[in-house]
């Protein structure tokens, strides 16, 4: 029986992560604390016999754990109010739980992935970013609790697989949606979903000609599975994410349009200190690498998206 660790295992990308591994025939111990993550996100678990939920912050202690195949290390916040929020959490969750979780695999000689973030390029001035990009990062702000705890836990990383030649990889994930994407998170999509659904006016941040580019759950988790699993991939870094870019304005005429909402009003706020105006990821290492590509569209995956916050709303 392949063992697999998720941490963060009840939050958004995790909960989707542990659905991947478990229909895979992998026995999975989630770990989360609970702070974003959400236990109705894994309750269509809870009753299987190949999963195991442990509420814990990895932060503070490790439990006893089985001994793994593969760690995904996806605990901590990860939209900006979901980190602001818990800044120090996040600090400690990036850091020390990277470092616990770490050590465990340095002992069972586990397999490791760590979920960094293209946050780490900050408002990069290089366009697409590739994986060799050292990012245009703010270190004393308001985004740097989230930033620089990712960029810190990638640099462990760096030493247990130098040091003690852990099976170490890192991923850098550009945004994703999907449902279970909190509908109270403050990310683009959630926000303009829900208000587009209650009528409310849609909030631009800025002029709405920054970009983003916007990868579908299932087509991420896809790429975390092989970039754990295919061989040659200790010691590498690989950018996840959509690369069809698209401005915010499009993006909100495109929610609109498919939530029917046409009528909704637009309005505008100023842009959030240190918001990145463009993003987009290079994905020619994932394509080489590990054969992965996405293959949802922006439309498809809006559509499913949306369905399940009709059933919330």
């Amino acid at each position: 029986m392949i063992r697999s660790i998720v941490t963060g295992g009840a939050g958004f990308v995790g909960s989707h992560l542990s659905d991947f591994l478990i229909a895979r025939g992998h026995q999975v111990t989630c770990l989360d604390n609970l702070i974003t993550g959400k236990k109705e996100n894994i309750a269509h678990l809870l009753s299987n016999k190949n999963f195991k939920f442990i509420k814990t912050d990895v932060s503070r202690t490790l439990p006893i754990l089985p001994k793994a195949q593969y760690v995904f290390h996806l605990a901590s916040p990860a939209s900006p109010v979901g980190y602001q929020t818990y800044s120090i959490e996040t600090i400690l969750t990036n850091s020390i739980g990277t470092q616990r979780l770490l050590d465990y695999c340095r002992k069972s000689k586990a397999k490791f992935l760590f979920a960094s973030t293209s946050e780490v390029y900050g408002d990069p001035k290089v366009h697409p970013q590739k994986e060799s990009y050292w990012g245009n990062v703010n270190s004393f702000g308001p985004r740097s609790c989230y930033d620089e705890s990712k960029r810190l836990g990638e640099a462990l990383v760096y030493e247990y697989i130098h040091k003690f030649k852990v099976d170490g990889r890192l991923v850098r994930i550009f945004n994703t949606y999907g449902p279970r994407l909190n509908e109270e998170d403050g990310r683009v999509v959630s926000n303009f979903i829900t208000q587009a659904l209650t009528g409310k006016a849609v909030t631009i941040y800025g002029s709405g000609t920054q970009t983003r580019s916007f990868c579908y759950v299932s087509d991420l988790v896809d790429g975390l599975w092989r970039a754990i699993s295919k061989s040659a991939t200790r010691g590498n870094v690989f950018n996840l994410g959509n690369p069809a870019e698209t401005t915010i304005r499009q993006f909100a005429a495109n929610v609109l349009k498919l939530c029917a909402g046409p009528n909704v009003k637009i309005v505008r706020k100023p842009l959030p200190q240190d918001d990145p105006i463009r993003r987009k990821p290079d994905i020619s290492k994932a394509k080489k690498t590990l054969g992965w590509s996405p293959r949802v569209s922006l439309n498809e995956g809006l559509g499913l998206t949306i369905d399940w916050y009709r059933g919330r709303i």
